[in-house]
């Protein structure tokens, strides 16, 4: 419930401070008196863009803060959804600076207004003519039914059912679009992986399998040259090793003579045993070598493949082409897959499809089991708002598609007058017909679920009598369960509240300034009188008043 307001330097208002209670709230106040500005500076701290022109001094800030007790509306989750710190007693405020710039807090805490808009729905809802055309708009139509039928629970369940749909609809669309890309790929990325699985990447060595083609290319030449270091090495006489046998025996001749002799003599010792070995080398590679035309021509054809491959895929090593092949094998499982992935996507959202009919099949039922109740509740009401011959046929047909809150269309038809035909609400009501269907729903809804704050903005605007003070009844009976505000011109509604505050201008140094008080005991016998007579009270009026009072 709203609990205080404060507003400065807002149209005509210097500074205003005020309290409200629970129950009904009645505001009164000559047309022009300033009940409008009041309205404004509500509307303002619910959301509404901001205008400098709202500004009374622009050289000055504007500032209009609202406190709301919310401890019974159960919006925890709602402010840790904005990332706002909950507070039973909620402060918000609008600023309006002179530079023209608006900001809005919600605890302290700044916030735009679509954030601001979001809590304010919750808080208080100011009802004036215009908002009537709600009652035509379905989403509001279905609002009311599924409040009267309990159907919050599965609608939230359908909601979170049918996103996680929605979902899987648009994942096996895009697995199909992805599928038929794949199918195109997939023969050239097979074609492409055999090219690579059939030259055997990792059995490999590319430096071993160069060498082995340097030597069949050249094994004539090296037959050769390994045939001339043999004769250099063990030629008669003149060859290496007996050349270095002859130093050895020179050598041990003296080696007694001195140490260094004898190290000379072993370090010759060393170098013709490593010759020997060398010479042994020799005879067997040159054993080895044999001319082999075909495996030449093998190990050359292996090699230009892995260049040609290399230049193909615009890489230099074995390990990135091996990178490449196991790319495109899983590139070929995917699509070899894709099948199943999608088959298992689809029993997916055939489950699903099946969960959401029955809850909307049971979102339905509990519609049509309370729309008869609903017609005559609302069909009383109107008849004691002078509407006798109001009757309402709501339509409810179910779809063969899901839509936001199950499976069906709603409709509300009205016939005003006996011997016409139902048509549509926004085609067969006026708009009085409206404001007082839309009290008699809100009468009906306020039995079944929390509704924030209501102001009713000269609601009773066209009806008299009898009437008005059955719509004071009901406005009254409502003020039990919520917070309700009426701005009237009705004395019959007036006399119903609980609290009643004057809207009403002073002129001061030649300016006019809209101030708003509380009236007590005596000062709202005077305000009732005066708009049962006139400004000139009688005492025939203040009698009607009291009597209206009492």
């Amino acid at each position: 419930m709203l609990t205080s307001l404060h507003i400065k330097n807002y149209a005509l208002i210097d500074e205003l401070d005020v309290t409200f209670n629970n129950g009904l709230t009645i505001i009164t106040g000559e047309t022009g008196a300033g009940k409008s500005i009041l309205l404004g500076g509500l509307a303002l701290v619910l959301g509404k863009r901001a205008d400098l022109s709202q500004v009374k001094h622009t050289n000055e800030k504007c500032i209009i803060e609202a406190v709301f007790d919310i401890a019974n509306y159960d919006l925890k989750a709602l402010f840790k959804s904005l990332d706002i710190d909950y507070d039973v007693h909620t402060i918000i405020r609008r600023e309006i600076l002179p530079s023209g710039k608006s900001r809005a807090f919600i605890n302290d805490t700044p916030v735009n207004l679509e954030s601001l808009t979001a809590l304010s729905q919750y808080l208080i809802d100011i009802h004036s003519q215009h908002q009537t055309q709600q009652l035509t708009q379905d989403n509001y139509q279905f609002m009311v039914i599924d409040a009267l039928a309990e159907n919050r629970t599965y609608l939230d369940k359908f909601s979170k059912e049918l996103n996680v749909f929605k979902s899987l609809q648009k994942s096996l669309e895009k697995l199909n679009t992805s599928k038929a890309e794949m199918i195109k790929e997939y023969d050239y990325n097979l074609f492409l992986h055999k090219e690579l699985s059939d030259i055997n990447l990792e059995t490999i060595n590319l430096e071993d399998l160069e060498t082995q083609y340097e030597e069949l290319n050249n094994v004539e030449v090296i037959g050769e040259k390994l045939g001339n270091a043999k004769a250099i090495l063990n030629a008669e006489d003149l060859g290496a090793i007996n050349q270095l046998n002859t130093v050895k025996q020179e050598l041990s001749k003296i080696s007694s003579f001195g140490k260094v002799y004898e190290t000379l003599r072993e370090r010759i010792a060393s170098v013709e045993i490593e010759l020997d070995d060398i010479l042994i080398e020799l005879d067997n590679l040159e054993d080895n070598l044999s001319t082999d035309p075909q495996e030449l021509e093998r190990v050359n054809g292996q090699l230009q493949a892995i260049n040609n491959l290399f230049q193909k895929h615009s890489v230099l090593t074995i390990e990135e082409l091996i990178e490449i092949k196991n790319q495109l094998q899983s590139k070929i499982d995917n699509t070899e897959s894709l099948d199943n992935t999608i088959a298992n996507k689809e029993k997916e959202i055939a489950k699903l499809k099946d969960s959401l009919n029955q809850i909307a099949l049971k979102i339905h039922k509990n519609r049509t089991k309370v729309i008869p109740l609903f017609v005559s509740k609302l069909e009383s009401i109107l008849t004691d708002l002078g509407m006798p011959n109001a009757k309402f046929k709501i339509e409810l047909n179910q779809l063969d598609y899901f839509v936001l809150n199950g499976k069906d269309s709603l409709q509300f038809l009205f016939m005003a007058n006996k011997g016409s035909s139902f048509n549509e609400l926004k085609k067969s009501a006026s708009g009085g017909e409206l404001s007082r269907i839309m009290l008699a729903i809100k009468s009906i809804l306020a039995e079944y679920i929390q509704l924030p704050s209501i102001m009713f903005d000269e609601i009773d605007t066209g009806v008299s009598g009898e009437i008005s003070n059955k719509m004071g009844e009901i406005m009254k009976q409502m003020s039990s369960k919520m917070q309700v505000f009426t701005i009237t011109h009705l004395p019959q509604i007036a006399a119903k509240g609980n609290t009643h505050f004057k809207v009403f201008k002073t002129d001061i140094e030649d300016v006019t300034h809209t101030q708003l008080k509380k009236l007590n005991e005596d000062e709202r016998i005077v305000e009732i009188a005066q708009m049962l007579g006139g400004v000139n009270v009688t005492d025939s009026a203040l009698a009607h008043a009291k009597q209206l009072l009492n």
